[in-house]
């Protein structure tokens, strides 16, 4: 067919294009029903706490489909989570303060702390079963994906501008308008980004949790974590490569098919009074956007979506517009009241537990944790500072020159999302090979860790400020300082410091890879909370598993209270960017 031909051109355009993204949207759909129908039937069959892990290249895929399907149900887990976390505490005053403490000391709290009792806890509540471990990894995927989507989706919600929440009282926006409309586009440039993060954090976690001790017990799922953790073991290069290579693929498509999309769909929520010249493109989210099958449930929900939209406008909480500031006491305060009740009979049952516990450990071993938890402390500041170092101009380039983003920000996604734990065995060859300890070499491990959350939220945050902002400072000629000091800086506060708290959660999580592990028949260790907690779990001394968990805990309420609850709050009222 001579393709030069108008009318050629036209059915090419019109009707072939459009007829093969549809059948390749309707391929991906069956693929996902069928994974869901196989992973159902695995899921329900017999337990096998170990399943022996081949070398074989040959079965990588099989171990691909069960990480990948594990790291997607946790993610998914995640975001619900996240939002609903996230918005209860941004809108609820009473509550707020406590909600923020405990999510900043969950998200630094290691994985393998979590992993005793949601292990044990899943396979009691799903006995006879494959799921019931299933669940107690994935659980602990989530705790490695979900407290930086968190904090991200709170601190948007909190840094909404007053003008435009005032628009919406106006307008008379019930709660799910003002949710999908409002709060939703303007935090979907960050949940974005941090999405990234999170899906490496998924990685981290998975290749900790797929193959695990537990005092007497042992775990061994089939999975790329399994595969690399037995490769690191046995001394198997080869099969370590293969495996290494197999995420970087994965990570590779994920950025491509799925990463790259949302972030040029996102880039439509950017506020800004002038539209800017220079968009986010992505070939992928244009071919989605001719498929028919892609675009109609869109259509159907349009057509349903008005209508629900007027009855919701109708109701009596909408008829009347409150100041923002209306102090109007909730109707839920019995619910709470009743909650809180029960928070605290649980917490007072789980206090006693634990001093019963704590009553076991020995001054050696509590004088060995607190010179761990020192030793700790310094190398995670040292990664934060470091991260920070390079991550906030590097993040700010990337934001703001939309050349070098085309370039740069695929390689950082890539990079960020090749789980830390991947390179950690080649790492830790190198560092045996040149004589070198862990002392400072897990300070190199941490940053592995650490620097992503930094570098996204940096960018996302640049991404942000408005385009006429931008051209104002050039209009009157900023010089250097003044744009970093009166334009920058404030611009990307409040996401910097979301980057800055999971960061530092990243960091403690680290620790317990990057301060004790095996290699071949050696143990490589170094003084830390995290050698403590990794050896606490690989013994079944759960006291000091405790204890260790406890001093992390203490230290990171500490920091909250003097530094980044107050970071945060002036991130609310002097950064925030209002008319």
């Amino acid at each position: 067919m001579n393709l030069q031909h108008p009318l050629a051109r036209t059915l090419v355009t019109t009707r072939t294009w459009p007829f093969l993204i549809d059948v390749g949207v309707a391929a991906c759909g069956l693929a996902i029903f069928f994974s869901l129908v196989s992973t159902g039937t695995y899921w329900l069959g017999k337990p096998i706490p170990v399943v022996p892990i081949s070398h074989s290249i040959s079965a990588l895929p099989a171990y691909a489909f069960y990480s990948i399907v594990r790291i997607a149900i946790a993610y998914l887990l995640s975001l619900i989570f996240a939002v609903s976390y996230g918005y209860t505490a941004a809108y609820n005053p009473r509550i707020e303060a406590w909600m923020v403490a405990v999510l900043d000391v969950l998200q630094s709290i290691p994985v393998l702390s979590f992993l005793p009792p949601v292990v044990l806890a899943m396979v009691a509540l799903v006995p006879g079963h494959q799921m019931g471990i299933e669940m107690g990894v994935i659980l602990l995927i989530f705790t490695g994906q979900v407290w930086n989507l968190a904090f991200s989706f709170y601190s948007s919600i909190k840094s909404i501008p007053r003008e435009m929440r005032e628009a919406a009282s106006i307008y008379r926006y019930s709660g799910w308008q003002r949710f999908w409309q409002l709060e939703m586009p303007y935090a979907a440039i960050g949940l974005v980004w941090n999405s990234i993060v999170s899906v490496a954090g998924g990685w981290f976690a998975l290749i900790a949790c797929e193959m695990f001790t537990m005092g007497d017990r042992n775990f061994q799922l089939p999975g790329l974590g399994s595969y690399l953790q037995t490769a690191t073991a046995s001394g198997d290069i080869r099969a370590l490569v293969a495996g290494f290579l197999v995420v970087i693929l994965i990570v590779v498509a994920t950025d491509q098919l799925l990463w790259r999309p949302l972030i040029a769909w996102s880039d439509k929520f950017k506020f800004e009074q002038v539209e800017s010249a220079d968009r986010v493109e992505s070939p992928i989210l244009e071919l989605l956007r001719r498929s028919n099958l892609f675009a109609a449930p869109g259509r159907i929900w349009t057509s349903f979506e008005e209508p629900i939209f007027r009855r919701m406008a109708a109701t009596a909480d909408c008829r009347v517009v409150h100041p923002l500031d209306d102090e109007r006491p909730r109707r839920n305060s019995a619910g709470l009241w009743a909650l809180a009740i029960a928070a605290i009979c649980v917490v007072g049952w789980g206090a006693t537990q634990a001093v019963l516990m704590l009553s076991k450990v020995t001054w050696p071993e509590l004088r060995l944790l607190l010179e761990g938890a020192g030793a700790t402390f310094l190398r995670v500041n040292a990664a934060l500072l470091i991260s920070a170092a390079w991550t906030v101009p590097v993040g700010v380039a990337i934001g703001f020159n939309p050349k070098l983003a085309r370039i740069a920000q695929p390689i950082a996604q890539v990079m960020a999302s090749v789980p830390a734990t991947a390179f950690f065995p080649i790492l830790l060859i190198g560092l045996v090979r040149i004589g070198g300890g862990l002392g400072i070499g897990s300070i190199v491990l941490m940053l592995l860790g650490t620097q992503w959350y930094i570098l996204f939220n940096v960018i996302a945050g640049a991404m942000s400020i408005p385009s006429d902002l931008r051209e104002v400072s050039s209009l009157y000629h900023f010089n250097r300082w003044q744009r970093w000091t009166k334009l920058i800086l404030p611009g990307i506060f409040p996401y910097l410091i979301t980057g800055m708290v999971t960061a530092s959660g990243g960091a403690w999580n680290a620790s317990v890879f990057a301060e004790y592990t095996h290699l071949k028949d050696r143990t490589l260790q170094t003084i830390g909370l995290g050698a403590q907690i990794d050896w606490a779990t690989d013994h079944g001394r759960f006291p000091i598993l405790l204890l260790a968990t406890i001093l992390i805990s203490l230290m990171v309420v500490t920091m909250n209270r003097l530094v980044w609850r107050r970071l945060y709050r002036l991130a609310e009222t002097r950064y925030k960017l209002e008319g």
